[in-house]
């Protein structure tokens, strides 16, 4: 019922709900002094009351003709802002029914903005209406009100267009407008207003409104009718509006029209302009930059678009340069694959390791099975850049995800979504056909390097040097020139190993290129890239300090970039916040370039964790236990627990990052390090602030999740104390939610076999609670007593020894909320139990004389828990505790 907060005397509201009085001025006709006098005294009246019998004599229908074109402006107003409720009306007949919507569209022609501004914004509500209530909903919304939508789009009115503008995005999420309706009647009309012939205004709000639509249609839809339009205002040479818009919504075209369109149609539009004189434009090209790489193949991304990223990034704007560094890492991301990061994902975006004998084979070149075409339709946000396909999926980002709060770090999201299981292709890898192909190829490879060799821990200098002749003939492959970078590094390395401390040593020249271009290799050979596992291994002493930052996952020249972000002076020339930037992209740079090229970043990642900046530090101690993902178990304990350790002594807003994740960190680490952290668990009671019970709130939930990684003593002897505290917290959902902590830490105890620790438990909880002088106190025991229950925590017989007698006890407490949980407790949960209902059960006929007394209680709400058929649907108690 929609109310109308409008003008009339008590006199009128009795006209309006059908009461006939006299009137002493002779007005018979309502529509003299209209709803805009209406009283205060009739606030609840309905907008549709205009329908109802008056002193006209005039059938409903007749009445809302009356009022929907009275000369009363206010009057066309209400009826307008009515519609859905006088749609409910006369939705019962469909003659009726059909007359209303004429009556609709007539309106919609009036010549007042307010009445067809009041009109559309009832438009998305009637189309719902009609989805769900009427069977011939599509006929009747593509009839009467596709139409006013579409028309709308080109009002003279500002208001009018802007309310059809927000009413078609609406209509668009919900799927309410039909492929034919978007292709005959939407599409039409957005490209007529985007002719170059085209007011101005129309035009600029008709290229934004295109570019919200396109994620709502499918491929064929955007490919076939908006894509040559898209690529002529890229180019619009008078407007530079419309090439901003152009370039900030240039990732959407490009992740629903795919690969071939985007490399073939929309990438030399792209490079316009990112060099468009304008830096607002190049700068939402680098805003928009990774889901461009995204739909490209690895080649041109490789060899195209991180030379057009460095320009942007050395911009002679400082704002360009801002939004390019904010995007280096999410670009970076984009050079992922199984095959360099040794991890892949499920679905729900748990990382696994690709076995060993598996990367050397998988690449992101190999084609083993394209995407259903419905991964290149409209929800291309689920699609994936470290896809096995030839052409490289697009996950959809938000570029504002960036400038979001470091929470956002969940599932290993981090600006993407959760990627696809690639297990069954991982299956295909390691089918008897594949490993044939596999030793077919590698056969080949040893033909076309005859003089080489399989390199391994042990390799010569002659075995290197060999196999950087084998690469001579490729140099026009940037990856070949990468590996020939790292290859002489490793044999310069080699050959100091090989050579006295006194003795000269010069490396030898990689520098020239073959005088005719050869085709690029797909894919390395198997031997080099064991010299690459090898080599750029941190852990080898012997190589040069110039080894540290090579790889060849991505253009070196992008890596530096990034590590320079630690750099002061890029604060002060490029963005003060730089370094909170560089910290939330690094766990997925540190993905992309695998854990065998952590040596890469980890002076990055130290110098980050010691910033000045709390938020870069609290940034990195959200991720952290990620990248421990990443990194391994052996990285890890070497290179992440140190830093972890110093967050857990930082300030609250970086120790409540670890504290959030502290389970997800500790299941990584080996037992004897974790067990380390059970004596420093203790220091998470204390807070800088102790207002900060979120704190404390959080350090219950994570103890919840830790206990099934310690034994039941470590439990017993840590985890029950720090719980017990917890519970004598002064904010109450501090202590509900220890009270689960309480019951899980019994439950370990029964399931691990150590009765005697449980019955001790038991005892304490008994005379803390149970006996707690403070009635929330003894409150919780009853609640404590009923999850026990619930949860099976312990044999019933042993609950009813133990426990039960101290919980009917509580059946006379003088509060009566005390005496709500323990009915609740015994009538939906002990009563429950087959061990109760048993014949000769000791504790039955107690217990059902406890339950006769509490249905007699004094207290309603005593005796209605007491009473309740626990088949029925539960009551919260909640406004009980």
């Amino acid at each position: 019922m929609i109310c109308l907060p409008l003008c009339i005397s008590l006199t009128d509201c009795f006209i309006f709900v059908g009461l006939s009085l006299y009137f002493e001025d002779g007005h018979d006709d309502l529509d003299d002094f209209g709803f805009d006098d209406y009283g205060s005294e009739c606030d609840g009246i309905r907008i549709t009351a205009f329908l109802d019998a008056g002193q006209d004599n005039l059938t409903p229908l007749g009445r809302l003709e009356k009022y929907a074109f009275s000369e009363n402006v206010f009057n066309r107003q209400i009826v307008a802002r009515g519609l859905l409720d006088v749609l409910r009306e006369f939705s019962e007949n469909e003659n009726d029914f059909i007359s209303v919507m004429e009556t609709v569209a007539r309106m919609s022609e009036d010549g007042e903005p307010t009445v067809r501004a009041e009109l559309m914004e009832q438009v998305p509500n009637i189309a719902m209406f009609l989805h769900e209530s009427r069977p011939n909903f599509p006929a009747a919304f593509s009839r009467y009100l596709v139409p006013i939508v579409v028309r709308y789009l080109t009002d003279p009115n500002n208001q009018v267009r802007k309310t059809s503008q927000a009413a078609l995005l609406v209509l668009l999420e919900q799927g309410l407008i039909s492929k034919a309706d978007m292709e005959t009647k939407v599409c039409p009309v957005l490209l007529d207003l985007t002719e170059p012939s085209s007011d101005d205004d129309y035009k600029i709000e008709a290229v934004a409104i295109m570019c919200k639509v396109v994620t709502m249609l499918n491929k064929d839809t955007v490919e076939h009718l908006l894509l040559p339009r898209f690529c002529e205002l890229c180019s619009d040479a008078r407007l530079f509006q419309v090439r901003k818009v152009c370039a900030a919504n240039f990732g959407e075209f490009c992740s629903i029209v795919g690969q071939e369109a985007t490399e073939k149609l929309l990438m030399a539009k792209f490079f316009d302009l990112c060099s468009d004189s304008l830096w607002g434009i190049r700068k939402a090209c680098a805003e928009c930059f990774m889901m461009v790489s995204n739909s490209t193949s690895p080649e041109v991304r490789r060899a195209k678009l991180s030379p057009l990223f460095i320009s942007l990034i050395s911009d002679q704007s400082r704002w360009v340069r801002q939004a390019a560094f904010q995007s280096l890492g999410r670009f970076i991301s984009t050079f992922a694959s199984p095959s360099t990061t040794g991890l892949y994902f499920r679905e729900d975006g748990s990382l696994l390791e690709v076995p060993r004998y598996q990367r050397n084979y998988v690449g992101p070149n190999v084609n083993t099975a394209p995407f259903d075409d419905s991964h290149t339709s409209g929800s291309r946000d689920r699609q994936d850049c470290f896809s096995l396909t030839n052409s490289t999926s697009l996950v959809k980002n938000n570029t504002k995800e960036s400038e979001q709060t470091d929470e956002n770090f969940n599932s290993f999201h981090y600006w993407r979504s959760p990627l696809p299981d690639i297990s069954g292709e991982l299956e295909m890898l390691s089918s008897p056909t594949l490993g044939a192909m596999k030793e077919k190829e590698e056969v080949l490879t040893m033909e076309n390097c005859a003089d080489s060799k399989s390199i391994h821990g042990n390799s010569t200098s002659d075995q290197i040097q060999k196999v950087l002749e084998c690469l001579q003939p490729h140099m026009d492959d940037p990856d070949v020139q990468a590996q020939v970078q790292v290859l002489s590094a490793a044999l310069k390395a080699a050959q100091l190993d090989s050579q006295p401390d006194d003795s000269p040593l010069e490396s030898p020249s990689t520098e020239s290129t073959p005088e005719e271009p050869q085709p690029e290799n797909e894919q390395s050979s198997t031997e080099e890239q064991q010299i690459m596992e090898m080599d750029t291994s941190p852990s080898s002493e012997s190589l040069p300090q110039p080894l540290l930052c090579l790889q060849n996952v991505i253009p070196q020249q992008l890596l530096d970039q990034y590590l320079s972000m630690t750099d002061p002076a890029r604060a002060q020339t490029v963005d003060t916040e730089i370094a909170k930037h560089c910290a939330f992209s690094l766990p997925g740079v540190a993905l992309t370039l695998g854990r065998q090229n952590w040596h890469c970043l980890k002076d990055t990642y130290e110098t980050l964790a010691t910033d000045v900046q709390w938020k870069v530090r609290r940034t990195l101690a959200f991720s952290i236990h990620e990248l421990a993902v990443i990194l391994g178990d052996q990285l890890t304990a070497a290179d992440l627990v140190p830093i972890f350790n110093g967050f857990l002594k930082d300030l609250d807003e970086v120790r409540i990052g670890v504290l959030k994740h502290l389970y997800d960190f500790l299941k990584l680490l080996h037992a004897n390090q974790r067990r380390e952290y059970l004596y420093q668990l203790q220091e998470f009671m204390v807070t800088d602030n102790s207002r900060n019970w979120r704190f404390r709130y959080e350090l219950a939930e994570q103890l919840i999740l830790i206990i099934e990684l310690y034994s039941h003593y470590d439990v017993y002897d840590y985890l029950r104390q720090i719980a017990l505290t917890l519970c004598s917290d002064k904010v109450s959902e501090v202590r509900w939610i220890s009270y689960k902590l309480v019951v899980e830490i019994l439950q370990k105890l029964y399931a691990s076999g150590a009765d005697d620790l449980g019955m001790n438990f038991i005892n304490e909880l008994t005379v803390r609670f149970c006996h707690c002088p403070k009635w929330v106190g003894r409150q919780a025991f009853a609640f404590i007593c009923q999850a026990v229950v619930e949860e099976d925590c312990m044999p019933m017989e042993q609950f009813s020894q133990h426990m039960l007698p101290s919980l009917l006890s509580l059946s006379s407490d003088p509060v009566a909320n005390v005496r709500v949980l323990v009915a609740k407790a015994l009538r939906q949960s002990v009563m429950e139990k087959a061990y109760f209902k048993e014949v000769g059960c000791a504790s039955a006929d107690e217990l059902e004389e406890t339950m006769v007394a509490l249905q007699s209680d004094k207290d309603r709400d005593v005796r209605f828990f007491a009473s309740l058929d626990p088949n029925k649907s539960l009551i919260d108690t909640a406004p009980l505790i």
